[in-house]
């Protein structure tokens, strides 16, 4: 996982929850919506993130045929 993909996905999530919590004390319930949604696609975004980096973890400690 690169640090650009990480700095991306943290960006999204505290974004989303700015929405969230604005939503939430003005009464919008869009915009709270919206948070929330942002805030997921983060988390859904950082697992595949780690799901990606653990295969190309275990596919470069193969052993190669002589």
């Amino acid at each position: 996982m690169g640090l650009v993909d990480k700095l991306g996905n943290k960006a999204q999530k505290l974004r989303g929850r700015i929405k969230r919590t604005t939503g939430a004390m003005t009464g919008d319930g869009k915009l709270e919506a919206e948070g929330r949604t942002d805030e997921v696609k983060s988390n859904l975004k950082q697992a595949g993130e780690k799901v990606k980096g653990a295969f190309r973890k275990r596919r470069g400690h193969r052993r190669r045929p002589k």
